[in-house]
């Protein structure tokens, strides 16, 4: 049987440690990985983008606490790193490969290189289903004839 890998974009990784709509969704999908049903996978690129690009930023505008910021990034930078050690989480670096099929992905959907990055990862992961919130990113990826789960 093919193991089932779940590519999880920046705006559902957060979702794991900021409750909002989508949470249960992706903490469904964590708690999977733990029993081994799963495998979850996202860039390196996502680790920036999660703690700069959107937690912070949070902060930044007053959504999240100081506090909530602290958290969620201690929460985030942990779990990653010990998904990791247990061999359930692949982080994958930014590869010639995905940059050569992300310069592509951006000249047919004009999307930013982050998003362009997460779709090719995706297909370089082999990604049975790939997980986000941002709606423009869900359409490239059903254009791009990958398994999308919007969970705006």
């Amino acid at each position: 049987m093919k193991e089932r890998i779940v590519y999880l974009d920046s705006s559902a990784i957060v979702k794991r440690y900021i409750s909002e709509p989508g949470s249960d969704y992706v903490k469904t999908l964590y708690l999977s990985s733990y029993t081994g049903s799963v495998k979850l996978a996202f860039n390196i690129w996502n680790i920036g983008e999660v703690l700069g690009g959107v937690l912070d930023r949070a902060r930044m505008r007053k959504f999240i606490t100081d506090d909530e910021y602290k958290t969620a990034k201690l929460r985030f930078i942990r779990e990653t790193l010990r998904l990791v050690k247990l061999g359930i989480l692949m982080v994958m670096p930014i590869k010639l490969s995905i940059l050569r099929s992300a310069w592509t992905i951006i000249e047919n959907y004009h999307i930013y290189q982050a998003d362009a990055i997460q779709v090719a990862t995706a297909r370089f992961v082999g990604a049975s289903e790939v997980v986000t919130a941002d709606k423009k990113l869900y359409q490239v990826l059903i254009n791009e004839e990958l398994n999308a789960k919007y969970i705006g």
